[in-house]
């Protein structure tokens, strides 16, 4: 079972939905779990899509994509999601391109330590990830500040909270519907 409600299958699909999957399509030409599981609901897989390409995947974006992507693994391993740790630590592992590197990293992450292995700019934004996503209601101007004083501009600072709040919203998602990666090709890199 790859999750606890219903996902219709791409052979039961009406027009409308058929057309939701085939936006959903992911470059290995499958829609993954996390989308189909909007399957009832055609609309809000419509969204979903349009926003994780947002966040994540525009070409408007300046931070670097492995950065985007151990942002990304860094909330879910907060947020205790296995579904988007999976996907997003294979593609910030390919992207960091180092296999001692990416083993060093995954482990401050999932100790919850990035700074035993970053500094500047990276710390800073893993910082403001992990009060975003534990303490949000403690966010304040200064945190934003901190940011810029790393050298961080506006438009890369809306950039990792916009990374950061669709994290939280999917692993949410996810954890909230027993979402597996079952049946998923994991990682956005991976051999098709």
């Amino acid at each position: 079972m790859s999750a606890w409600i219903k996902m219709t299958p791409d052979e039961e699909a009406d027009e409308a939905l058929r057309d939701v999957l085939s936006l959903a399509r992911t470059p290995h030409g499958t829609v993954d779990n996390v989308m189909r599981v909007h399957s009832l609901r055609p609309n809000t897989m419509r969204g979903h899509v349009i926003l994780y390409r947002a966040a994540l995947h525009d070409e408007a974006n300046t931070l670097p994509m492995w950065l985007q992507e151990t942002i990304s693994s860094y909330v879910s391993i907060l947020n205790d999601c296995a579904y988007s740790l999976a996907n997003h630590w294979a593609n910030a592992r390919h992207l960091i391109g180092d296999e001692a590197r990416a083993d060093a990293i995954g482990e401050a992450l999932r100790a919850r330590r990035p700074e035993t292995v970053f500094g500047g700019r990276e710390l800073a934004l893993l910082e403001y990830a992990a009060k975003l996503t534990l303490k949000p209601g403690e966010m304040v101007e200064n945190d934003v500040e901190a940011l810029r004083k790393q050298g961080i501009d506006d438009g890369e600072i809306l950039e990792a909270n916009q990374i950061v709040g669709y994290f939280n919203y999917v692993n949410r998602l996810l954890n909230g519907l027993g979402v597996t990666t079952d049946g998923d090709t994991v990682g956005y890199y991976a051999e098709s």
